[in-house]
This record gives structure tokens, sequence and C-alpha cells, in this order.
């Protein structure tokens, strides 16, 4: 197989394969031996998902993540280097998409090694189709400020931007502090301003729903520890 840095995109739960991953993907996958991941347990179990005879054992792989040092992610591309492909997996999803994979495609970049994206679900642009709002222009923020303060006044500034830019804001938080947010939003933002919530995305419970804020008073279902991405426009 062609010698790249290939992008590997994993479902965003327990999905099956077969749902939202192409075969062509297996087969790619089946030619590594390389993976620079976000966690080394997850991404073995992926693996073994998509093909239960995988070699792991035979496998390499170079974990990346928040405490990855710049002087390490560099260090993780020398089979590339060397001429042989290599794989680079998240823990959900599109990687280098809000995800540090990115950091590691940056450098292949530099290099001018080949960087090869995989289709696959991404709950950014999957949310953005479901929502009902504009997808000419959209920005993801990532997570906002935990501070309440700063928190409030960043929930603001990106309701200015949906009424003076009519750009889409979309952010996410960690999974056990979905209630706090949905309240703060609700608290912070303007009755007339939408809020859509999309939660386990391509999972048999999916939930996908756009109200205005203040019909979502009241009505907020219980999303504790489940993976959601928030959009917010006019």
């Amino acid at each position: 197989m062609e010698t790249a840095l290939y992008l590997i995109p994993v479902t965003l739960g327990e999905t099956e394969i077969a749902r939202v991953l192409p075969d062509y993907n297996a087969g790619v996958i089946a030619g590594i031996r390389h993976f620079i991941v976000e966690d080394v347990r997850s991404a073995r179990r992926f693996l073994r998902k998509v093909d239960p005879q995988f070699d792991i054992d035979g496998s390499q792989f170079f974990e990346l993540n928040k405490h990855t040092s710049p002087q390490d992610i560099s260090g993780y591309l020398r089979p590339l280097c060397d001429g042989k492909p290599m794989g680079v997996i998240s823990e959900a999803g599109c990687p280098a998409v809000a995800d540090p994979g990115a950091d590691v495609v940056a450098i292949a970049q530099r290099k001018g090694l080949k960087v090869v994206p995989l289709v696959g679900p991404s709950s950014i642009i999957l949310s953005v189709m479901a929502s009902g709002f504009n997808g000419q222009s959209f920005a993801f923020n990532g997570y906002l400020p935990i501070k309440p303060e700063e928190r409030a006044k960043k929930l603001r500034q990106l309701e200015q931007r949906i009424y003076n830019e009519e750009q889409t804001q979309l952010f996410i938080e960690t999974p056990y502090r979905n209630g706090k947010m949905i309240e703060d939003i609700l608290k912070n933002c303007r009755p007339q301003t939408k809020l859509c919530i999309a939660a386990n995305l391509t999972c048999d419970d999916e939930y996908v729903r756009t109200r205005t804020v203040k019909e979502w008073k009241g009505k907020v279902p219980d999303l504790s520890k489940i993976p959601c991405i928030f959009l917010l426009y006019k």
C-alpha cells in the first residue's frame, strides 16, 4: 500500500462498524502496523472490532494526548519516514478534529509527508446537518470556560456573533457537566435564540432537538454522562 499517514475515523459510540465506516477503511487498516493513538486500550478495541483477527501483538502504538511532548510527537513519525504506512486513531470520530492528532498531522505536513484522511463520522458535521442552522458559516469553539463568570461572558460573545455574522456556534462539554452547561445557556442567552442539543450521534439512542431558549426551559432531558454537542443560532 502507499506510504502515508492515514487518518482513521472511529465510531462515535457502540455503533456497528458497517453503519458509519466504509469497507475501504478496513482494507487500509489491514496494511498498517504502526499507529499513533489517543488511548492504546481503546485503539486496540477498535482494531479488534474492525477485524477480530487483526495482529495487535505485531503492531506498534505511540500514545498521543495532551501530556505528550512536542519532541516525542516528532519521533513518532520515524516509521513513516522509513517508508512504512502509519495510522492515527482518535478516541471517537475523526482524528485531528478537536483532537491532539492535529499536532502530528502538522508535523507530517511540514516534513512533506503524505497525509490521507479516511471517511468517517464527525459529530461536528452531523450536528450541523441535523440542527436546521446555518451550514454555510459555522464555528466550532471546543470547550467553554469552566468558571461561571467567564463562561457567561463567552456565551454572550458567541450569541452576539450569531446575530452580527449569522454564524452557527458549536461547542462541547465534559459529559458529566452537560446539565450545568444547559443551565448556563438557558440563563445567559436570549429567549428567542435557538439551541440545538445533539447527543449520542449515530447510536441507537441518538437525540437531536432544536428549540428556542424559552422553549427549552422545563423540557431539558437528562443528558448526564452522554456525549453531546451544543449549537446556537438565531
